[in-house]
């Protein structure tokens, strides 16, 4: 299992980069003041943050009582665990987007959705892309299981 420096470094890298490419591209798309856009960005980076703390904790531990090796991360796995963090964070960022963009609920909702499929492939590609940059330790093996008892 990940250490917690090591999820904290996960999540600043995961929402520092998607900082950087998100604001610009949604001041462009939204035809908003860049201000107004990362006040909002930075307001869903800080929830999402604390969401994917959790999540990708809890994800963790459900792999592990199922049984399935942390460091064993197929392509439906990684899919499967973006699209699942997703889904639980637009009950968080629909209001703040309500909020942050002066626009009713339904059309926040729209516009997270734009926003989701977005991270849907920033989180695929980031995660692929830690784990190559900082592989999933091994875990040790005991004195009886290399000696073949």
């Amino acid at each position: 299992m990940r250490t917690h420096a090591d999820r904290l470094r996960h999540t600043l890298l995961y929402e520092l980069i998607g900082l950087v490419v998100f604001t610009p591209l949604v001041s462009w798309v939204l035809d908003r003041e860049m201000l107004r856009v990362g006040i909002l960005a930075v307001s869903m980076s800080l929830a999402a943050m604390i969401c994917n703390y959790l999540f990708n904790l809890a994800f963790d531990h459900l792999l592990l009582h199922l049984g399935h090796p942390l460091n064993v991360r197929p392509p439906w796995l990684r899919a499967l665990h973006a699209l699942s963090f997703e889904i639980s964070l637009t009950a968080v960022t629909v209001p703040l987007i309500s909020w942050g963009l002066a626009m009713p609920l339904w059309d926040a909702l729209l516009t997270d959705i734009g926003f989701t499929v977005f991270f849907l492939f920033y989180t695929y590609i980031f995660n692929w892309a830690y784990d190559t940059a900082f592989p999933m330790p091994v875990p040790a093996t005991t004195d009886s299981e290399s000696s073949g008892d």
